[in-house]
């Protein structure tokens, strides 16, 4: 019995996953492999060939599904996200490091069973910047892919480290031996800035501040703010991330000049973040108290990226400012999530 074709999407029940996983089932084109450690919701089951709980670290369970499942393309979307990362960086390095080799070891057999390249898929992020000092953040301008690349967070280090992963299993693997594999991964990465759903809840991200804010609004909870208003941080609506993967994964490789592209919409700060949530909902109550340590990782971080590649090579562009951003993505998405028929308070 021949296997079945798929795309496999790892870390499925997430942010990312959750919406990538409706994106791709839209196109109708791609069977879907889903793998977390939690099952994703049963409608977003539904869209799936096949969903599985397990653990990327589980050599004989990615063994099983290669011997199960002809995979074409892989979306490594699960990890230890940066601020559980710093709780237990040994546990990080295990899951971001460790499970992303395995994946890419997958990839290469896959490869050499179906005879085609796999494309591997892998979200980075801008915590792989390290700005030395405010001063510096302020006067470095939009930053390029290759400046200010000592990151100052384990989870930094994982996908800054497993960028260089891909790029050698991409260009340079077994270089040296008599038959290579070099031409088996096509390995393909955007550095995310921090994203931002309506429809899941964030947890465990030190950008996760903005949206954390929004959902505690319509809820109508308090909020404290672990970063100071002026705080500045390049986001990005999650639409706009999904469409970046996906755009990415159907680049003609000829047009790629790199492995590693940032991709962005806009900078404000935390403080604008509430104001626009305030005008929104009107009863939100935030207020900041910043955390000294959480500070100073968000401080590391550029305030604004340059995604110049990006829409050089494959035409990047997002379709949501700030302002379309809330008016017709967080608001009313956020306003049905929590059945509220009015702005709050109302």
């Amino acid at each position: 019995m021949s296997r079945k074709q798929v795309v496999l999407v790892t870390g499925a029940s997430g942010e990312v996953g959750n919406g990538l996983i409706h994106r791709l089932a839209k196109l109708h084109h791609y069977d879907i492999l889903a793998l977390d450690l939690r099952d994703v919701d049963d409608e977003t089951g539904a869209k799936c060939q096949a969903r599985l709980v397990g653990d990327i670290l589980d050599q004989r369970l990615l063994g099983r599904l290669g011997s199960e499942f002809e995979i074409h393309a892989i979306f490594h979307l699960a990890a230890l996200l940066s601020t559980r990362s710093e709780f237990t960086p040994e546990t990080a390095h295990e899951v971001n490091v460790m499970g992303t080799l395995n994946l890419l070891k997958l990839a290469v057999e896959q490869s050499r069973s179906h005879g085609g390249r796999v494309k591997f898929l892998f979200p980075s992020s801008i915590a792989v910047y390290g700005v030395p000092s405010l001063a510096a953040k302020a006067s470095s301008g939009p930053v390029r892919e290759r400046e200010f690349t000592e990151p100052t967070t384990m989870y930094g280090c994982n996908k800054l480290y497993c960028e260089h992963l891909g790029r050698y299993y991409g260009r340079h693997y077994r270089q040296l031996a008599a038959e290579s594999d070099r031409s088996a991964v096509d390995f393909r990465s955007l550095r995310f800035p921090g994203l931002i759903s309506a429809f899941t809840v964030p947890h465990g991200g030190t950008s996760d501040y903005a949206p954390e804010m929004i959902h505690a609004a319509a809820k109508g909870e308090e909020y404290a703010c672990f970063v100071r208003e002026d705080s500045r941080i390049p986001f990005m609506a999650m639409p706009d991330a999904i469409d970046a993967l996906m755009a990415l994964m159907e680049a003609p490789t000829e047009r790629l000049s790199t492995s590693v592209y940032n991709v962005t919409a806009y900078s404000p700060s935390a403080g604008e973040f509430a104001e626009l949530t305030r005008a929104a909902f009107p009863g939100a109550k935030i207020r900041f108290a910043p955390d000294v340590r959480r500070q100073g990782i968000v401080d590391s971080w550029p305030a604004v990226i340059d995604d110049a590649k990006a829409r050089a090579d494959w035409g990047f562009a997002p379709s949501y400012d700030l302002k379309r951003t809330f008016d017709e993505y967080l608001v009313p998405n956020i306003r049905a999530r929590y059945s509220l028929g009015g702005p709050l308070g109302v």
